[in-house]
């Protein structure tokens, strides 16, 4: 059991810090505090995905040509350049094509597609605060507060027609 939490113990302050950003969206009144809670509990995301799209000793899914025969971790450069190195062979084109799937057959790689979906969120989460911010800023221009609870009064009153 020590063994299991000990291998997966980067999640547990991810847990703590999804929990926390969700707790402060839902337990708070104030809209910039809602903000920073939205924006933690987006970094608690952000962590997850990356984590869970680390391959421990994977490398980057960068195909290199070292040659024939030298780093077994590696195969063609370029399409271009694989084909020259393809041709030079001659006969042999299907010996170097086996060569290079096995070589990559070999190597563990890293998936860079949960990198790439982070880099898009980070964006999307740096303008979605923009906005909330921007937001808040018209509501205290316009409500003089930014209280939940003074917000939902002044919409009552200014529904019913009441000053409460």
């Amino acid at each position: 059991m020590l063994d299991i939490l000990i291998e997966r113990f980067n999640y547990i302050p991810i847990i703590i810090l999804m929990m926390t950003g969700l707790y402060v969206i839902i337990a708070t009144g104030n809209l910039v505090k809602r903000l920073v809670g939205l924006s933690l509990f987006q970094t608690s995301v952000f962590l997850l995905y990356i984590t869970i799209g680390k391959v421990f000793g994977g490398q980057p899914p960068i195909l290199v040509d070292s040659g024939h025969g030298e780093d077994a971790g590696h195969g063609a450069e370029t399409a271009a350049h694989g084909a020259e190195t393809a041709a030079g062979y001659g006969a042999d084109a299907a010996h170097y094509a086996a060569d290079t799937a096995h070589y990559a057959a070999e190597a563990v790689y890293s998936n860079p597609l949960p990198h790439v979906l982070i880099l898009t969120a980070i964006v999307v989460g740096v303008a979605t605060l923009a906005v909330g911010l921007a937001l808040v800023v018209r509501i205290r221009e316009s409500y003089g507060t930014i209280e939940d609870d003074a917000l939902n009064a002044a919409d009552y009153s200014l529904e019913t027609g009441s000053s409460e």
